[in-house]
C-alpha cells in the first residue's frame, strides 16, 4: 500500500510542467495540444525541453517497477505499482489533477515490465507517427494493439497492460472525436533554437 501512494506521488510529478517552468516556456497545458507532454513540450517549446521530459515521463513509470521487484514483489504487484505512477500522471494531485495522456510513462512502466513487448508497441507508434504526423494517432495505435501484444508476449501480464490502455485510450478520447472530423492538430516541428 505504502509503495502504491509513493508511485501515484511520484508519478504526480509532472515533467512537462516543471520543465516549462525552469525555463520560461508557456504552461504546456495552455498552449499546444494543451497536454503536458513531451510533444507539446516541443511545440511550445525546444528540443532539449522536450528530451528533459521525455526522459522524466518515461523514469516515472521505470522507478516503481524497480523498487517493487527489488522488494521481491510478485510481477503483478509491480506491474500495479507502474500502474499507480501512470495513473499519477493522468491525475497529478500536485496540478489539480489535470495531467497528461501518459504515454510515456506507460511506455516506462512497459519496457521495464517487458521490453520486448514495449519494442513492438514503440516500434508501431513510430510507424504512424511518421506515417501520419499524428502523435495521438500514433498513441491510440500502439495502446490499442499493446494488450494483444502482450497476450502474446507475456500473457500473465495481460490485465494489467490491458486496463492501462483503456484508460490511456480514455484519455485520448477527445482527439478520436477530433481524427474522426479532420480536425486533429498536427505535429509540425518548431524553429529551430
Amino acid at each position: 500500500m505504502v509503495l502504491w501512494i509513493f508511485s501515484y506521488l511520484l508519478g504526480s510529478i509532472s515533467a512537462a510542467i516543471l520543465v516549462c517552468r525552469l525555463f520560461g516556456f508557456a504552461d504546456p497545458r495552455s498552449e499546444g495540444s494543451h497536454n503536458p507532454g513531451a510533444t507539446n513540450v516541443l511545440r511550445v517549446g525546444n528540443t532539449f525541453a522536450a528530451a528533459l521530459t521525455l526522459v522524466g515521463d518515461v523514469a516515472k513509470g521505470v522507478v516503481p517497477v524497480i523498487i517493487a521487484r527489488r522488494l521481491g514483489m510478485p510481477e503483478s504487484m509491480a506491474a500495479l505499482c507502474g500502474f499507480c505512477a501512470f495513473l499519477g500522471h493522468l491525475y497529478p494531485v500536485y496540478f489539480d489533477f489535470r495531467g497528461g495522456k501518459g504515454v510515456a510513462t506507460a511506455m516506462g512502466v512497459l519496457a521495464i515490465l517487458h521490453w520486448p513487448s514495449m519494442l513492438v508497441v514503440g516500434a508501431i507508434w513510430l510507424l504512424v507517427f511518421f506515417s501520419t504526423r499524428f502523435s495521438s494517432l500514433a498513441s491510440i495505435a500502439a495502446f490499442f494493439l499493446a494488450p494483444l501484444i502482450m497476450l502474446i508476449t507475456h500473457p500473465e501480464l495481460f490485465h494489467p497492460i490491458l486496463v492501462l490502455s483503456l484508460m490511456l485510450l480514455f484519455r485520448h478520447r477527445h482527439n478520436i472525436l477530433l481524427l474522426i472530423k479532420g480536425q486533429e492538430q498536427g505535429f509540425r516541428l518548431p524553429p529551430k533554437d
